[in-house]
């Protein structure tokens, strides 16, 4: 499989927007951290090690760009990758791909259930940060985020349900999921920039 460096090397060469890569960092943590709380769980079929699943929210918008039609966004990385000469798990490839409402994949295991639904909490907890009055992650607690989840007209293009489907999905309470979601983009606070 390619390896973190490789992928870090890779996207900054194809992804312009820096905002996009600090999401794809985040989610990298946020898989981790999911993973490793479904394992504290006993969950037996998680879908991959944890490294698939954190690399499957590292890359999964590597292909976030205007050459890349919006059904094909999360299926175009694996291809780019291949022809780069690096090896991308199916389960990896899939749990991407699945991400995606319009590429017709849809999720099935943990690991792609976790990307799914993780993918808008990332964005719902940057939204949440940036309207305290010091910008800053650490400052932002689980209350703060539910009560923005609560409230519709707060970060609009945020997929709550999506979000909600933790529960269902991945027997993780919202709360609960809200609060290993914060815990991972806190520990990487100073390279989110928040």
């Amino acid at each position: 499989m390619i390896n973190r460096q490789e992928a870090l090397e890779f996207l900054e060469k194809k992804v312009e927007n820096k905002n996009i890569l600090k999401h794809m960092l985040a989610c990298e943590e946020l898989m981790g951290e999911i993973y490793e709380s479904l394992k504290q769980k006993n969950e037996k079929d998680l879908g991959g090690t944890k490294e698939e699943w954190m690399m499957a929210g590292l890359l999964h918008d590597g292909d976030y760009c205007l050459d890349v039609p919006p059904e094909k966004q999360g299926v175009q990385i694996t291809q780019w990758l291949k022809e780069e000469g690096f090896d991308v798990p199916e389960n990896v490839a899939r749990a991407m791909a699945s991400h995606n409402h319009l590429t017709g994949t849809t999720p099935v295991s943990k690991m792609d259930w976790a990307l799914f639904c993780g993918d808008s909490l990332t964005g719902l907890i940057v939204a949440a940060t940036l309207v305290l009055p010091s910008r800053k992650i650490t400052d932002l607690t689980v209350e703060n985020v539910l009560n923005r989840f609560k409230e519709k007209s707060f970060a609009r293009g945020t997929r709550r349900e999506d979000i909600a489907l933790c529960k269902e999905k991945l027997g993780l309470e919202l709360k609960e999921f809200i609060e290993i979601g914060l815990r991972a983009m806190q520990k990487i606070s100073s390279v989110l920039g928040l």
